[in-house]
């Protein structure tokens, strides 16, 4: 649909960036009428995964670009088949522009009858001298004899900008739209490929392109409301841009509910308290403003009614739950543990990246360490960064150690964490990514 706006958060996201797409999606709905979508750039974390599954709650879509579709030029014209006389391709025609698509019974495209396709055949029956053939007589053959069978397939799902050569080239105007199986969607126009409409667009929990959906220049972007560091993108027009100094999107997405004279439903709500808990590491983080606090009374008052999914919690039970939910190192993948919160920057001429795991004790560290190693190098060397961190974090503890992939730049040697005899670094009392490591790492690049 020409209004529908997608909601979404960053890549490899997390907690809060679900719960504030789901959250703002739905105040979108609620207070302006918008037909807003809440998607998702990746999949699910463990936590994440664990929290709507509590709750109840479907996950949002998935949308990992902006690059319009064939899906969203076709229209579904009507059929006829291939054995149906020519008359009713005509009269088909007569009601869709000049278009009479033919489909087998089996659902694939046949050919297509359009006055091009007409004139051939015509030329070709009666030649440069008519004889006894009528066109009264020819509209009661096969309307398959004058079909064009050469009209190019695109699947529905398939990127517009990766066929445009081949649309530039091709002497056809219209084009069959299939599904995967090459069944018969819609018919789409050239004039509609070479001018797609763009997606709508709102960004929530970040702001940088390097974190954000694929294409996103091909979108339309309308809005960005975050918490993070400036990075946004370049538009073309003017844009609302919220960005404030709070612990996360969630809490923002609340009190704008709340100034609406809104409250969320006990799940909905639940979502985005788990999102606000896990990104203030239960309101613990440096991170955490009095406004977090607030939303987090505010969210917990919607979220642990009687009758809900979370009847019965507190904000700690609850936030323990969440935490411990996305914590440890022995039941995942080593891969999966550097890839699943990670973040991509660019500073003083650096690419590189931050990811982050949670542990309940940091003992696990051990047993893991040089497998953790091994795929830390292995997702600098294979996203083509100069150099990537991890920083496992003791949820309970509130401190954290960093590890970072092998020759690294020596800049780095700086870094205000003791190195330990295991090639890791002690980060005491660091927690939060965004506040305390970040801007230490950038203040060495960019000396």
């Amino acid at each position: 649909m020409s209004d529908q706006i997608f909601v979404v958060g960053h890549v490899n996201p997390d907690t809060d960036s679900i719960a504030s797409a789901m959250g703002y999606a739905w105040l979108l709905r609620e207070r302006d009428s918008a037909n807003t979508v809440a998607a998702r750039a990746g999949a699910l974390n463990a936590q994440t995964a664990w929290v709507l599954k509590t709750v109840g709650l479907e996950p949002p879509v998935l949308l990992t670009d902006a690059s319009p579709r064939f899906e969203a030029v076709m229209r579904r014209l009507d059929t006829i088949r291939p054995d149906s006389q020519l008359g009713l391709a005509w009269t088909l025609a007569s009601r869709t522009g000049g278009l009479a698509p033919i489909v087998s019974e089996d659902g694939k495209p046949y050919g297509l009858v359009n006055g091009l396709s007409l004139f051939k055949y015509f030329t070709e029956v009666l030649g440069p001298r008519p004889g006894s053939a009528t066109v009264r007589d020819m509209m009661t053959v096969p309307c398959a004899d004058a079909a064009d069978t050469a009209v190019p397939k695109y699947a529905a799902n398939a990127h517009i900008r990766d066929a445009l050569n081949r649309i530039l080239r091709d002497d056809h105007n219209e084009y069959w739209v299939v599904d995967e199986n090459g069944q018969y969607l819609g018919i789409a126009h050239q004039r509609d490929a070479l001018n797609p409409p763009r997606l709508k667009v709102i960004l929530v929990d970040h702001n940088e392109p390097r974190q954000a959906i694929a294409a996103l220049e091909e979108a339309e972007l309308l809005e960005i409301l975050d918490h993070h560091r400036l990075g946004n993108p370049h538009t073309h027009t003017p844009i609302r841009f919220t960005v404030d100094i709070v612990g996360s999107t969630s809490t923002l997405v609340s009190e704008q509910t709340a100034e609406a004279g809104l409250s969320m439903p006990p799940a909905l709500a639940g979502t985005l308290l788990a999102g606000l808990l896990a990104d203030t590491l239960i309101l613990t983080s440096p991170t955490t403003t009095p406004r977090d606090k607030d939303a987090a009374q505010r969210l917990a008052r919607w979220a642990f009614v009687g009758g809900g999914p979370l009847k019965g919690e507190n904000i700690e039970s609850y936030g323990n739950a969440v935490l411990s939910a996305g914590a440890g190192l022995s039941n995942r993948d080593p891969k999966e543990i550097v890839s699943t919160d990670i973040k991509p920057f660019e500073a003083g001429g650096f690419k590189f990246a931050v990811a982050q795991a949670e542990v309940t004790d940091l003992l696990q560290i051990t047993e893991h360490l040089e497998a953790l190693r091994s795929a830390l190098d292995e997702l600098k060397d294979k996203r083509g960064f100069d150099f990537a961190m991890l920083l496992i974090t003791d949820v309970v503890r509130g401190t954290s150690r960093l590890l970072i992939s092998t020759n690294a730049t020596p800049i780095l040697d700086d870094l205000p964490y003791p190195p330990l005899p295991d090639g890791t670094r002690e980060a005491a009392g660091v927690v939060s990514r965004k506040k305390q490591l970040l801007p230490v790492v950038l203040g060495l690049l960019e000396k």
